[in-house]
């Protein structure tokens, strides 16, 4: 890490009045999946001492097919937990789940169609392949987006099994995927990069990678909220702009099975692609949220049937927390801008 950050999280721990470790207040954070680059962030804070700069000792709980963190949170067991995008929280106000999100670690979905190279010209061009590869939960969301917005047809989904195979021997197909994985897959086992069609920017506009919390954590908690989301956001900043070799170690250390490579591929995407670090995040920080962001995209899922109308959406997330620049000062020392 280079030495400005060193710097300044030595001055965030002597403002804290140097804690020692049984000062510090236990946190939990579940992920939605196991450790990866996508999570980079949050390890970063762990490694470098930013959220014990703050007062936590925070435990990364990784998620996986056979964890599921958002009932320990709604039992009471995890402090904050990670969702996927903002479909989760309106779903939670609708089944009356006091929770909110408090920061969006991703300022876009990382969702994107891949199809093979050259096939497709434009975007509006992917429904007139054969078949979309696409999972259950992509059918009934962003789907359901694309066949209102875009004219896709519901006939030519075919289930994605999290196996490329069938796309890579379809050259007329496209395929779901995430813009820090598939793509990385495909090009390992289909030996072609394919080509990316990123949701978010053609209007799928939720924020991704979600913290949330119960409304009760928030309430009698704000100051644990407050150093989690800030520490988190300063994390992220490290991670992508300084020095990640410790966060990926730790990555690696709880998932074993995660290469170097494909973290490095992740990282390099998430940059390219503006997937952290772009949109209201340039102006108020990474983590940042509007509502006029989350009005547009729950309008989008309204007119497309995801969601029903008349929710108060607005319960499901705070803007209390999110945008107060924590990172801005730590991007700008590590990037010169």
């Amino acid at each position: 890490m280079s030495r400005p950050i060193f710097a300044m999280a030595g001055l965030l721990a002597a403002t804290a009045g140097a804690a020692t470790a049984q000062d510090l207040t236990e946190v939990s954070f579940g992920t939605n999946w196991v450790a990866e680059a996508e999570h980079g962030g949050y390890y970063q804070a762990v490694v470098d001492g930013t959220y014990a700069a703050c007062g936590l000792d925070v435990t990364i709980v990784p998620g996986g097919p056979q964890v599921n963190n958002r009932a320990l949170l709604l039992a009471g067991k995890i402090d904050f937990v990670m969702d996927g995008n903002l479909l989760l929280p309106f779903n939670a106000i609708a089944q009356g789940i006091p929770l909110k999100a408090v920061a969006a670690h991703f300022q876009k979905e990382p969702q994107v169609l891949l199809t093979h190279p050259g096939k497709v010209a434009s975007f509006d061009a992917l429904k007139d392949v054969d078949k979309l590869f696409i999972g259950d939960n992509g059918f009934q969301s962003f789907y359901q987006w694309l066949i209102t917005d875009y004219g896709f047809d519901a006939a030519k989904r075919v289930p994605y099994t999290y196996n490329p195979a069938p796309f890579l021997a379809d050259e007329n197909s496209a395929q779901q995927g995430y813009i820090t994985s598939e793509p990385f897959a495909i090009e390992r086992e289909g030996g072609f990069a394919p080509d990316i069609w990123v949701l978010a920017d053609e209007g799928f506009s939720t924020y991704a990678t979600m913290v949330v919390a119960m409304n009760k954590t928030i309430e009698e908690k704000p100051e644990i909220v407050k150093c989690f989301v800030e520490g988190s956001a300063i994390g992220w900043a490290n991670y992508l702009y300084g020095d990640p070799t410790a966060a990926n170690a730790l990555i690696q250390e709880h998932n074993p099975d995660m290469s170097m490579d494909q973290i490095t591929y992740s990282i390099d995407k998430m940059k390219e692609y503006g997937i952290v670090d772009s949109g209201d995040s340039l102006e108020l920080g990474i983590g940042a949220m509007t509502d006029a962001t989350v009005k547009d995209f729950y309008d989008k899922m309204v007119k497309a049937g995801v969601v029903e109308p008349g929710l108060d959406y607005t319960a499901a997330y705070t803007l209390d927390f999110a945008n107060t620049g924590a990172a801005l000062p730590v991007k700008a020392a590590l990037t010169g801008n």
